[in-house]
């Protein structure tokens, strides 16, 4: 995320993140990183030094697999979520979606209190 205040939220989601991007089909890096800014509306810019240890991590963690091509005239590595990676993700989107909740309430006491009686 481009705010540093904002970082430590993104480290404690960058898994998921990177795992409901990769959830909508396979990808190599930089159009990893592409998809992942626009989904975020811009908010989230992965640079290579963060994305590259973070899929090689996923990878050891066997939630995601990668495979060389080179049909594009390119040679790119492509990374794709592997069964125990589509069960990872469903499980973390359901904390997190827990969790926002619980935000969401506590927030709305603050943007939204609830009139008191004078």
């Amino acid at each position: 995320m481009k705010s540093s205040s904002n970082s430590d939220w993104m480290k404690g989601s960058l898994d998921l993140m990177v795992l409901s991007v990769l959830a909508g089909g396979s990808k190599y890096g930089y159009l990893l990183q592409q998809e992942l800014q626009q989904a975020s509306g811009g908010l989230v810019e992965l640079q290579a030094g963060t994305m590259y240890p973070l899929l090689h991590r996923l990878e050891s963690e066997e939630w995601i697999r990668s495979r060389w091509d080179e049909t594009t005239g390119r040679r790119r590595k492509w990374y794709e979520l592997t069964d125990a990676g589509r069960n990872r993700l469903t499980q973390q989107a359901r904390e997190w979606q827990s969790y926002a909740d619980c935000i969401r309430a506590l927030l709305a006491r603050v943007i939204d209190p609830v009139p008191r009686p004078a």
